[in-house]
């Protein structure tokens, strides 16, 4: 089992940041591995919700399956991810800041297969990748200015 931990400070409100995230259908707008990401369960985004993504990674696209575990808006998003390399548990936490959003995240990440053997390289590149990955989400964030309404859209 791998640790990857983390946090980012967004100069926005939590339930704006909370409910962008919350909305998988975003992420391939900050995530440039992210290809697509489509919600496969009915009704609104919560406990049980379900998306489908597909990422691109070392030349392939995989294909990875989510559910969200906890949704407590605006504070807590958990989750698991499944895919062929590896399994993922863990939450994102948002707390207001006196700059806008405290966003941390923690992930039990399962590699397995080849991956399993190589613990300490998966959690140097995983901690990498998510701190891009959020990045990008603050820089999309913060660059829309104001108005909320153009980045709520999925």
């Amino acid at each position: 089992m791998v640790l990857i931990e983390g946090e980012i400070v967004i100069t926005r409100p939590v339930e704006e940041v909370f409910d962008f995230v919350a909305d998988e259908r975003n992420e391939p707008r900050y995530n440039p591995h992210m290809r697509r990401a489509v919600q496969v369960s009915d009704g609104p985004i919560g406990v049980g919700t379900r998306f489908r993504a597909e990422i691109a990674s070392m030349g392939r696209t995989l294909e990875m399956a989510i559910e969200f575990t906890g949704y407590e808006r605006p504070r807590r998003l958990a989750s698991s991810t499944h895919m062929s390399s590896m399994d993922t548990r863990g939450a994102l936490t948002f707390d207001p800041v006196p700059e806008g959003t405290r966003m941390r995240w923690s992930w039990d990440v399962e590699p397995r297969g080849m991956f399993r053997a190589m613990g300490p390289l998966v959690a140097r590149m995983g901690r990498r990748q998510e701190q891009r990955i959020w990045a990008g989400l603050k820089h999309l964030l913060e660059g829309q200015g104001a108005d909320a309404g153009t980045i709520t859209g999925g």
